[in-house]
């Protein structure tokens, strides 16, 4: 039975009070235990201790987060020298940035599309594009919508504007449900994929399969991303009528 090497964790960080070396992701030295500058990192996950995985216990997360915001607090840092009071705050501030990340799932999936190297679910003014899958719904409530808006401008009830509105936004909230759960359903694939990620102990034909599955599952990542993008505009539009019609 062929074991696997233990990976090495690559020195990159030099301690400025005793010059040791220190892996990317430890956050103290561990010759002589000051805090690190932030300098060259990994990225938010590992900087957690965490796996690059999508489904996430909420309650570890937070855990792991109270914990490092202790450890990084300025307030431990008032009599340390300069430099260790510039590593906690830097330290302090990448913790929140990372913690409002990947504390929901769409800004994980972002997030890891990104560090896959696959551009953004948005173009490059910040909008939402129109997916492809969404354009008959779109259509049609654009059309409702026009219709309904006619009916204002004409003086017609408010209660029965108000009503139809309803009706138009439960298409699109069960649309954006059904997305949740494909998100969900491809999230679980990404991780058992990760899992199976090439180690060495397989043939090149599946570590080929393996990879390809994974550009498939992240391309697919994106896309759902894309049309809930898109379906959140929808359901931002339907509100702005309800509120124009009086609710």
């Amino acid at each position: 039975m062929t074991s696997k090497p233990i990976p090495i964790r690559p020195v990159s960080l030099e301690c400025r009070t005793c010059g040791a070396g220190a892996p990317v992701d430890e956050h103290f030295c561990p010759q002589c235990s000051r805090i690190l500058a932030l300098g060259r990192h990994g990225d938010y996950f590992t900087f957690f201790g965490l796996e690059r995985r999508l489904r996430l216990e909420p309650q570890d997360l937070e855990r792991r987060f109270r914990e490092l915001s202790r450890k990084f607090h300025p307030d431990y840092y008032y009599n340390a020298p300069a430099s260790e009071r510039l590593a906690s705050l830097e330290r302090a501030s990448y913790l929140n940035d990372a913690y409002r990340v990947l504390r929901s799932l769409p800004s994980r999936v972002e997030y890891l599309l990104s560090l896959e190297g696959l551009p953004p679910a948005r173009d490059q003014e910040g909008q939402a594009k129109v997916p492809a899958a969404l354009l008959e719904e779109v259509f049609a409530l654009n059309e409702e919508l026009d219709e309904i808006r006619t009916m204002r401008e004409g003086g017609a009830d408010p209660a029965m504007l108000r009503a139809r509105i309803e009706a138009a936004r439960t298409p699109i909230e069960r649309k954006r449900d059904e997305h949740e759960q494909q998100l969900e359903t491809l999230s679980m694939r990404w991780d058992d994929l990760a899992t199976a990620a090439p180690d060495g102990a397989t043939s090149a034909a599946t570590d080929a399969a393996t990879l390809d599955a994974r550009r498939a599952t992240l391309t697919a990542l994106r896309d759902q991303l894309l049309e809930r993008h898109y379906i959140q505009n929808l359901l931002a539009t339907i509100e702005q009528e309800l509120q124009h019609a009086g609710a």
